[in-house]
C-alpha cells in the first residue's frame, strides 16, 4: 500500500495534536506524587503481615513501616486505590523501614474498576521492573508509555532470599479528565450537519473505546451517491470501510478497506485514529498503523445529512439498526474537531441522543488465566446427587487441544470429559472403559475468540449448547442417565488425584474463562483467589492475559502467521522464502552465485536484495567461459512494423520485464555492466532528427524521463552510433535514419548507462508520411558482472577495521559473508548497544563463535569444524537471529540453533558503529580477507571503504587456491581481481568448468587433420610459451585420450604420423574388437587387441592411451587393460601430423590400417586430446586459423543423444550468448516490414523451393536404389557409407581375427 506524503502527514497530525490540546492531562508536569496523601484504606493487598491492611507510602516509618503478606510467596500483591482514573507516568519504590524485607524485581498492574486487571507492557511483553538492593534506597521508574486507570497493583516478583516481601511506594502523575459515553447495545449518537451535504478533502476522527462484545458499529456516515466511511468492530478486530467512489457498491458488499487490532473485546481502553487527506490515509489502532491509498477517481469524502455514532439507524425507522451495535463505552470522540461528546452533553442541537449516557458502567466479571499446560487447574465445588447436571462457562484459546472440564459423576454414573481437540468441542461420558456418550461440535473453537459452552443434563437427556446466538449451530443431543458429582475440574488435573476423581487423556487448557455457572449458580471466583472457595494452581484470577502473536505478523514476505498459546509459527508456502519467520531466500541473488555452485546456462530466478523486501526475478543466466550474462526479457522483442504515427497521434508501445522496478534496478545496480540493444529501421522515417531538430523518436527509462539518444552514444548527445565514428550514410545527420532515404536503413546499438536503463517505452512520431515506414526491436536487458559477490578486503594488522553506520534489524538479523585466514582468532564484526550486541570471530582455529544479547543475556552459538578453518581457503558463515531462533551456520557442517524465549525483550537495539574486522575496543582484531559481507541481504561495499582505511587492502587474491577445484578436464584455473576462470585451452573440453564435452559426428570419408608445424593457441586466451608444442625432439611422454560411439565395424578412429614412417594407429577390426598398433624405429608393428566386447555397439566408450618413457598403457572405459614396457632400443620420433577419421594423405599405410581406413570413422567422437592439443575442438572452434584440415562433412553434436539411437535422432547443437536468438539487423524481418509486392515474391521463391527440394529427394532415392543393387551382387560384405545406414545394419561378429598378427591379446 502507498504511504502518505510526509507532508501530508505532519499537517493531519498537527491538527489532531491541537485539537485535543487541553482535552487530556496529559502535559510536561504530569509527575505530582498521587499516593503520599492516601488514607491507610486506600491500600489493599492479598495479605498483610499484620492481619489488617498497612500504610504504604513512600518513606513511611510509622507501625510497620510498609507492607508485607503473611506470606512471601509468588501470589502476594500490594494495591492502590487513587479515588478517580488518573494519568501515571512513573513509580517508585522502597523496602520496608528498619528491616531486611524488601522486592528486587516486580511487575504492575492497572485497573478503571479493581477487577479485569491489564498487565504494564513493554516491547509488547509483560515488564519487569528492577526493585530495591536495600531497604532504605529509593528505585524510580519512568514509565515508557503513561497509564490511565484508578487502580495500581504491584506484584513482587522476587525479593531478598535473606528477608521477605516488603514495600513501600509511589505513584507519580496527574489528574486525567475526558468525555465518556456509554452505548448499551441499542444506544446510538447522531451528528447532524448544518447544511444537507458535507464534502470533505480531509477528515480525521480519534477515539477510545472499550468492550466486552466482539461485533458492533463505531461510527458510520453515507452518501446517496454510494461515498460511505464506517468502523466497525468485526471478532474483536476493527474493520475501516471507505469509499470515495460513487460508482463503488454499498457498505457491505466488499471487504474493508483496512483491518487492524486483535482481540479488542478485552474491556480495556483502545485508541483509535483516522486520518485522510484525498485518497490516502493512516489508521491506527493502539500502537499500529496502516497505509492505505483508497481507490476510485474522487478525493472528497460526500457524507449527507449526518454521522451516526454506535450504530447504524434505518431512517425513518426509529430504534431500528441495519448492523449490530455497539455495546460499550466511547471517550474522547472528535470528529474533524468537533467534542462529540461534550456536544451531546451539553445536549446541542446538532446532537440526537439516543438511550446513551454519560458514565461508563462496568460489569463486573472476572476473567482467569491457565497459565501452565502442564499443572493449572480450577477446582469448584457442586451439588452432589441432583439427577442431572448444569454447567456453563466461557472460554478463549489459541490452542488446539486442552481439558476444559472433568468431574466424577454421583452413583456411579461414570466420568464426564469436556475437551477441546483439533479445535472441536468434544464431550464424552465414560464408566469404566465403557464410553455411555460422545458429542463433537464447533471447529477452529482456538481462533482466540469467546466461545459460551453449557452443558445439561435433565430427563435422562444431556444437551451441549455452544455459541447460544442466531449463528451457532444446531444443538447436539443424546440420552443417558447421570448424577451430579461434588467436585468440577477445570483446565487439568492436580498430580495427586486418581484417574476417577479427575482424568485427563490430554494436556491441560492453557487459555482463559469467565461466567462459569455450575448448577445455574454462578461462582465468586475473587473468593477462590482469597482461598475461601474451591483450590487452584498456576491461575492468574481477575485478568485474562491472552495475547495475539500474529500482531503484528512476524512472519515476513507474506507468509501466513498461526499461533498457539506460546508461541508462532509461520507458513512459508508460496512465498520463495524459507525458515522460521519466512525470512531466508529461495532464490540466489545473482547469476554469479548459481555460476559458483556448479550451474551451467539456464533459467533460474535471482533474488538480488536477498532476504530483504524485493521478492525473486526470472531471469536467464548464459554462463560462459569468460563471462556470466544475466539476461531479462520484456514483452516485445520481435522486430515490430510502425506506420502512421505523428506528433499529435504517436505510437508508443511499453516495455513488461515480468518484475517491478525496484527488482530490476536492484539487478543492475548489482551488475559491473548493463546494456541493450536498440535497433530502428527506416525508410523515409527519421529517428532523432538530428543534427540540431526536436527528436521524433524518444525511449523512457527507469526513472520515467524522456531520453533522445540512442544506442551507441553516451546520455546527453542526441545522436547514434554512426555519429560518433563519423560514419552515417549522410555526414549531415548524426544518425542514419535521419537522412530521410526512400531506401531502407538502419540505426543499431547498445545502451550502456545504467541508471537509465532498462527501456521502459519507446514513442515514435514519424511514420505518417508517403512511403513511411518504420521497425523497432530492442532487446533483453543483459548484465555481467556480480559488484556484490567478490567485494573483498584484506586487513593486515590487527588494530585495523572498517565501520559502518548501525545494523539496524530490531526483529530479524542474517549476517552471511565469506572469510579465509590463517591467524588463530579474531573478530569478523561487532555491534554493540547500550545492553545489547551482537558479534561474530574466529574463537579458535576450528571454532566460529556468535554472541548476541537483545536484553535477556547473552546468547552464544559456537560451531566446530572438524579441520581447521585458518587453512588460508575461503569459508561460508551465515548467522541469523529471529523471533524464533537463532542460528549460525558455517560451510556445510551442521547448523547450530538456539530457540527464543517465547517471553522476554526481542527487539535487537544496537547504536553505535558497525565495526568490521575489529572491535570497539581495537583488540582481537582479524588478520586475513572477509568478503561478500551482507546483513539482510544488503551489501557493505567494504572495498570502497577500505580505500581509505589504513591497514586495509582493497581486494583479496587467491581465490584459485580455493576454487581452482571447479576446474575440470585439464582446465586452469585463472584468477582475477573479481573472482576467477576456467581457462580450458589445453583442455578438449570448454565450457565455465571445462565439462561440457566437445563432439562431431563424422561421416563416411570424413577427415579431420592436425599438422604440428608450430606453435598455436586453440583458444584466443593462451599464450605463446604455454602453446609451444613443436619441438625438435620426440615427447617424453604422450597421453591420448578420446571418446567415440560407432556401429561400424572395420573403422580406423586415431591416426598418429612421426617425421619418419613411424606411426600409431587406434582402429576397430572387423569384430568390434579395439587394436592399437604402433610401428617404432622400423621395428616390426607392435599390436595391442581389447577385445572384451564389441565396441561397435552404439554406446559410448572412453580411451586413454598413456606413454611415459618407454612405458605404455591402455585404458578402456576407465579399466587398465594393458600395461607393456617397450625395449631400450625402441626410438621415438617427432610427430608430423594427427588424423580423426580417414586418412588422406598419401602414406604407405600398414595393411591392416588400409583396410580399416577404407571407410574411415561412421559415428561421433568426443573430447579427443594429444597432449595439450585439442584436434576435434580446434577444428570446430578455430577451423580457419589452427593448423588443422577438415574434409568431408563434420557435424557438431552431442554423443550422448547418438546412443542407442539413428543418425536421424542426434540433435545438431548450436552455441548461443542467450536464448533471445538474433536476427539479421542489416533490414526489417521480411514478415514485419516487407511491402506486399515482396511477399508475393517470397511466396513464389518458397514455391520454387519445394519443387527443387522434390527433385533432389527423388533423385537420392533412385541412387540408393541403384547402389543398394550392386551391394547385392557383391561376393564380399562391404559396410555402408553412412552413418544412418551403419545404425541399422548389424555388425558382422562371423569372420575371426585373423588379420590381425603378431598381438598382443587382452
Amino acid at each position: 500500500m502507498d504511504s502518505v506524503p510526509r507532508l501530508t502527514s505532519v499537517l493531519t497530525l498537527l491538527f489532531s495534536g491541537l485539537w485535543h490540546l487541553g482535552l487530556t492531562a496529559t502535559n510536561y508536569n504530569c509527575d505530582d506524587p498521587l499516593a503520599s496523601l492516601l488514607s491507610p484504606m486506600a491500600f489493599s493487598s492479598s495479605s498483610d503481615l499484620t492481619g489488617t491492611p498497612s500504610p504504604a507510602q513512600l518513606n513511611w516509618r510509622v507501625g510497620t513501616g510498609g507492607w508485607s503478606p503473611a506470606d512471601s510467596n509468588a501470589q502476594q500483591w500490594l494495591q492502590m486505590d487513587l479515588g478517580n482514573r488518573v494519568e501515571i507516568t512513573a513509580v517508585a519504590t522502597q523496602g520496608r523501614y528498619g528491616s531486611s524485607d524488601w522486592v528486587t524485581s516486580y511487575s504492575l498492574m492497572f485497573s478503571d474498576t479493581g477487577r479485569n486487571w491489564k498487565q504494564y507492557k513493554q516491547e509488547d511483553n509483560i515488564w519487569t521492573f528492577a526493585g530495591n538492593m536495600n531497604a532504605d534506597s529509593v528505585v524510580h521508574h519512568k514509565l515508557l508509555h503513561s497509564v490511565r486507570a484508578r487502580f495500581v497493583r504491584f506484584v513482587p516478583l522476587a525479593w531478598n532470599p535473606s528477608g521477605k516481601i516488603g514495600m513501600r511506594v509511589e505513584v507519580y502523575g496527574c489528574s486525567y479528565k475526558s468525555d465518556v459515553a456509554d452505548f448499551d447495545g441499542r444506544s446510538s449518537l447522531l451528528y447532524r450537519f448544518n447544511q444537507k451535504l458535507m464534502s470533505t478533502l480531509k477528515d480525521v476522527i480519534s477515539l477510545k473505546f472499550k468492550s466486552m462484545q466482539g461485533d458492533g458499529v463505531l461510527f458510520h456516515g453515507e452518501g446517496q451517491r454510494g461515498d460511505h466511511i464506517t468502523l466497525e468492530l468485526q471478532k474483536g478486530k476493527l474493520a475501516l470501510y471507505l469509499n470515495l467512489d460513487d460508482s463503488k457498491a454499498r457498505l457491505g458488499s466488499g471487504p474493508p478497506s483496512a483491518t487492524l487490532g486483535s482481540l479488542l473485546d478485552d474491556q480495556h481502553w483502545h485508541s483509535v485514529l483516522m486520518e485522510r487527506v484525498g485518497k490516502q490515509v493512516n489508521f491506527t489502532v493502539d500502537k499500529h498503523t496502516q497505509h492505505f491509498r483508497t481507490t476510485g477517481e474522487a478525493d472528497a469524502l460526500d457524507i449527507d445529512y449526518e454521522l451516526s455514532f454506535g450504530g447504524i439507524p434505518v431512517p425513518g425507522k426509529p430504534g431500528t439498526f441495519l448492523k449490530k451495535n455497539f455495546h460499550g463505552c466511547i471517550e474522547n470522540l472528535y470528529y474533524n474537531g468537533v467534542n462529540i461528546i461534550d456536544l451531546a452533553k451539553r445536549r446541542k442541537h446538532q446532537i440526537y441522543t439516543g438511550n446513551v449516557t454519560f458514565s461508563c458502567s462496568e460489569p463486573q466479571i472476572v476473567p482467569i488465566t491457565f497459565v501452565n499446560s502442564g499443572g493449572s487447574y480450577l477446582l469448584l465445588p457442586g451439588t452432589p446427587q441432583i439427577d442431572g447436571l448444569s454447567v456453563s462457562f466461557q472460554f478463549r484459546t489459541w490452542n488446539k487441544d486442552g481439558l476444559l472440564l472433568s468431574t466424577e459423576l454421583s452413583e456411579g454414573s461414570g466420568t464426564l470429559l469436556l475437551s477441546l481437540e483439533g479445535g472441536i468441542l468434544r464431550l464424552v461420558i465414560e464408566k469404566m472403559t465403557e464410553r455411555l456418550a460422545e458429542i463433537l461440535t464447533g471447529s477452529n473453537l482456538n481462533d482466540g475468540l469467546w466461545h459460551s459452552v453449557s452443558i445439561s443434563a435433565r430427563r435422562n437427556r444431556i444437551t451441549l449448547t455452544l455459541d447460544d446466538d442466531a449463528t451457532s449451530p444446531a444443538q447436539d443431543t443424546t440420552w443417558v442417565q447421570i448424577y451430579s458429582g461434588n467436585s468440577y475440574y477445570f483446565g487439568g488435573c492436580p498430580n495427586n488425584l486418581t484417574d476417577s476423581q479427575c482424568l485427563n487423556p490430554i494436556k491441560a487448557f492453557q487459555g482463559c474463562m469467565r461466567l462459569i455457572f455450575i448448577d445455574n449458580q454462578p461462582k465468586d471466583l475473587i473468593s477462590v483467589q482469597q482461598g475461601s472457595l474451591g483450590n487452584f494452581s498456576d491461575l492468574h484470577i481477575d485478568l485474562c492475559s491472552i495475547k495475539d502473536r500474529c500482531l503484528p505478523n512476524y512472519c515476513e514476505h507474506g507468509g501466513s502467521c498461526s499461533q498457539s498459546w506460546t508461541t508462532f509459527y509461520c507458513n512459508c508456502s508460496d512465498t520463495s522464502y524459507t525458515g522460521a519467520t519466512c525470512h531466508n531466500p529461495v532464490y540466489e541473488q545473482s547469476c554469479e552465485v548459481y555460476r559458483h555452485q556448479g550451474n551451467t546456462a539456464g533459467f533460474f530466478r535471482i533474488d538480488s536484495d536477498g532476504s530483504g523486501p524485493l521478492g525473486p526475478l526470472q531471469v536467464y543466466c548464459n554462463i560462459t567461459e569468460d563471462k556470466i550474462w544475466t539476461s531479462v526479457q520484456h514483452n516485445s522483442t520481435e522486430l515490430t512494423r510502425v506506420r502512421g504515427a505523428n506528433p499529435e497521434r504517436p505510437y508508443s508501445m511499453a516495455l513488461d520485464y515480468g518484475g517491478s522496478m525496484e527488482q530490476l534496478e536492484a539487478m543492475i545496480d548489482r551488475s559491473e555492466h548493463c546494456e541493450q540493444e536498440v535497433a530502428y529501421h527506416c525508410r523515409r522515417s527519421r529517428l532523432l532528427n538530428t543534427p540540431d531538430g526536436a527528436p521524433f523518436t524518444w525511449w523512457i527509462g527507469r526513472s520515467r524521463e524522456r531520453h533522445p539518444y540512442w544506442g551507441g552514444s553516451p546520455p546527453g548527445v542526441q545522436q547514434c552510433e554512426c555519429g560518433l565514428d563519423e560514419s552515417c550514410l549522410d555526414t549531415r545527420h548524426f544518425c542514419n535514419c535521419d537522412a530521410d532515404q526512400d531506401e531502407w536503413a538502419n540505426d543499431t546499438g547498445l545502451l550502456s548507462f545504467k541508471d537509465h536503463l532498462p527501456v521502459t517505452q519507446i514513442v515514435i512520431t514519424d511514420t505518417d508520411r508517403s512511403d513511411s515506414e518504420a521497425a523497432w526491436r530492442i532487446g533483453p536487458l543483459r548484465c555481467y558482472g556480480d559488484r556484490h559477490f567478490w567485494n573483498a578486503v584484506s586487513f593486515y594488522t590487527e588494530a585495523s577495521y572498517l565501520h559502518f553506520p548501525p545494523f539496524h534489524a530490531e526483529f530479524s538479523a542474517d549476517i552471511s559473508f565469506f572469510f579465509k585466514t590463517t591467524a588463530l582468532s579474531g573478530v569478523f564484526l561487532e555491534n554493540l548497544g547500550i545492553k545489547d550486541f551482537i558479534r561474530l570471530e574466529i574463537s579458535s582455529p576450528s571454532e566460529i563463535t556468535f554472541a548476541i544479547d537483545v536484553g535477556n543475556g547473552p546468547v552464544e552459538l559456537v560451531v566446530q569444524s572438524p579441520s581447521p578453518l585458518n587453512d588460508n581457503q575461503w569459508h561460508y558463515v551465515r548467522a541469523e537471529r529471529n523471533l524464533k531462533e537463532t542460528s549460525l551456520q558455517v560451510d556445510s557442517l551442521p547448523r547450530s540453533t538456539r530457540e527464543t524465549p517465547d517471553e522476554g525483550h526481542f527487539r535487537l537495539q544496537l547504536t553505535s558503529q558497525l565495526f568490521v574486522g575489529g572491535t570497539s575496543s581495537r583488540q582481537k582484531g582479524f588478520l586475513g580477507c572477509i568478503r561478500s559481507l551482507h546483513l539482510n541481504g544488503q551489501r557493505l561495499d567494504l572495498e570502497e571503504r577500505a580505500k581509505f582505511t589504513s591497514g586495509v587492502r582493497p581486494g583479496c587474491p587467491g581465490h584459485c587456491s580455493s576454487y581452482g577445484s571447479t576446474c575440470h578436464n585439464g582446465g586452469k584455473c585463472v584468477e582475477k581481481h573479481s573472482g576467477y576462470l576456467c581457462d580450458c585451452t589445453n583442455s578438449p573440453y570448454e565450457g565455465p568448468f571445462c565439462k561440457k564435452e566437445v563432439s562431431a559426428v563424422f561421416e563416411a570419408g570424413t577427415s579431420v587433420t592436425y599438422i604440428f608445424q608450430e606453435p598455436y593457441p586453440v583458444t584466443k586466451n593462451i599464450s605463446l610459451s604455454s602453446s609451444a608444442i613443436y619441438t625438435d625432439s620426440a615427447p617424453s611422454k604422450e597421453n591420448i585420450a578420446f571418446s567415440f560411439v560407432t556401429a561400424q565395424a572395420p573403422s580406423l578412429l586415431f591416426f598418429i604420423n612421426s617425421s619418419s614412417q613411424d606411426f600409431l594407429a587406434v582402429l576397430l577390426c572387423k569384430n568390434g574388437s579395439l587394436q592399437v598398433r604402433c610401428q617404432l624405429s622400423k621395428e616390426e608393428i607392435h599390436v595391442f587387441t581389447i577385445d572384451v566386447e564389441n565396441f561397435a555397439n552404439r554406446r559410448m566408450h572412453h580411451v586413454k592411451i598413456n606413454r611415459e618413457g618407454r612405458e605404455l598403457t591402455i585404458q578402456v572405459d576407465r579399466q587398465l587393460q594393458l600395461s607393456y614396457n617397450f625395449s631400450p632400443e625402441v626410438e621415438f620420433r617427432v610427430i608430423r601430423s594427427l588424423t580423426l577419421g580417414k586418412v588422406t594423405e598419401s602414406h604407405r599405410l600398414d595393411p591392416e590400417v588400409a583396410k580399416a581406413n577404407s571407410l574411415g570413422f561412421v559415428g561421433c567422437m568426443s573430447s579427443v586430446q594429444y597432449n595439450h592439443v585439442a584436434p576435434l575442438k580446434a577444428a570446430l572452434r578455430h577451423a580457419t586459423a589452427a593448423p588443422v584440415t577438415v574434409q568431408g562433412t563434420l557435424t557438431e553434436s552431442s554423443c550422448g543423444s547418438t546412443v542407442d539411437s539413428d543418425v536421424n535422432a542426434v540433435t545438431t547443437v548450436h552455441s548461443s550468448s542467450d536464448p533471445f536468438g538474433k536476427t539479421d539487423e542489416r533490414e526489417p524481418l521480411t514478415n514485419a516490414v516487407r511491402s506486399d509486392s515482396a511477399v508475393i515474391g517470397g511466396v513464389i521463391a518458397v514455391a520454387i523451393f519445394i519443387i527443387f527440394c522434390v527433385v533432389g529427394i527423388m533423385t537420392r532415392l533412385l541412387y540408393q536404389h541403384k547402389q543398394s543393387q550392386r551391394t547385392n551382387q557383391m561376393k564380399e560384405k562391404e559396410y555402408p557409407e553412412n552413418l544412418d545406414s551403419s545404425f541399422r545394419n548389424d555388425v558382422d561378429l562371423q569372420n575371426p581375427v585373423s588379420e590381425c598378427k603378431r598381438e598382443y591379446f587382452i
